[in-house]
């Protein structure tokens, strides 16, 4: 099997999921079941527990059934296996049996490298389920949510299911689900709002949005009822610094960029650049400096110099809104 699998191929010989986000490595597992499954109804399943493959048991798992239906067979944590399973496994995979697919869920990394490579090597098919670390992954994979659902979501709303549910992409796709099951029409920030009212809307950035554009009162509001509903002092004092160093960044930049280079630039995705354009309004050099100095007197308050973290966030609130309005033009 030293020919390369074609990564559409599911019904490969050797699948190899690799990383370690586990709704991913479910995902790919499943594919290739269904798969297996579509092609032969009678296919036998066997999915191993981490330290379920013990040494001498793979030569019973894939030999060919008498009644010759197909066979699935997933090794999960391979990267923990032990040396004598480890060499049944690269035996294996250089001399595949006819009819049975193996799944090999497999971390990354150095542990257990000498079967990653051999399994690449074989021409395993390979299915990358590293963890999305970065937010605009996280953006990314809500939108392929919703396009794999047959259905379509603002880049609002998509941000706004974020900022309500945090980086869980097991909740965040039960969530797509669920607004594409319950919704018609439009999936937008006010749909969103409406189903996790208790959370996207008593967010940081809820606050800091509301902030940043100089409306105090209201902001004041949702800083109340994000804490009620306990959402970390230190989460709203990052989302106020956030904004407000949006605005001063996208003030420095060149004023004649297009809203695409600009994106780029600022590493924000173009609707959000037209957003931080929007709250710029007010704002001047020294606004953005006092609001930034307010903002890191609530943050060290509410980590501990502080008896009041709420009373300090509200000072905070009050002076990113105070400085929302010092001026006329935008910043600079």
């Amino acid at each position: 099997m030293a020919r390369k699998s074609a990564p559409d191929d599911l019904l490969a010989p050797l699948t190899l999921a690799v990383g370690q986000e586990e709704l991913l490595l479910d995902r790919a597992v499943a594919q290739v079941v269904a798969a297996a499954k579509a092609a032969d109804p009678d296919t036998d399943v066997r999915d191993l527990p981490p330290g379920g493959l013990q040494p001498g048991s793979l030569a019973e798992l894939t030999t060919p059934s008498l009644f010759a239906e197909r066979k699935v067979i997933v090794i999960r944590a391979a990267q923990d296996l032990s040396a004598d399973s480890v060499k049944e496994v690269k035996a294996y995979i250089e001399a595949p049996a006819d009819e049975v697919i193996m799944v090999l869920v497999h971390a990354g990394g150095a542990k257990g490298k000498g079967l990653l490579d051999a399994a690449r090597k074989a021409g395993a098919r390979e299915v990358a389920c590293a963890k999305l670390a970065k937010a605009g992954e996280r953006l990314a994979f809500v939108k392929g949510e919703f396009r794999s659902l047959g259905r379509s979501a603002t880049p609002e709303a998509c941000q706004a299911l974020l900022d309500a549910l945090g980086s869980d992409l097991r909740e965040l796709a039960a969530a797509c689900s669920q607004l594409t099951s319950d919704v018609e029409g439009a999936i937008d920030e006010t749909v969103v709002a409406r189903y996790y009212s208790g959370r996207a809307e008593a967010t940081g950035f809820e606050v800091a949005d509301l902030a940043v554009t100089g409306r105090a009162a209201e902001a004041l509001e949702r800083l109340r009822w994000a804490l009620a509903v306990g959402q970390p002092p230190t989460g709203i004092t990052y989302a106020l610094a956030s904004g407000v160093r949006s605005i001063g960044r996208l003030a420095t930049t060149g004023r004649n960029m297009r809203p695409a280079d600009l994106a780029r630039e600022l590493g924000m995705p173009p609707w959000k650049v037209e957003r931080v354009r929007q709250q710029m309004r007010g704002w001047t050099g020294d606004g953005v400096a006092v609001a930034l100095t307010a903002i890191a007197q609530a943050d060290a308050a509410v980590k501990g110099g502080s008896d009041d973290p709420a009373f300090a966030l509200e000072r905070a609130v009050v002076a990113v809104a105070r400085a929302a309005r010092a001026g006329s033009r935008p910043a600079y």
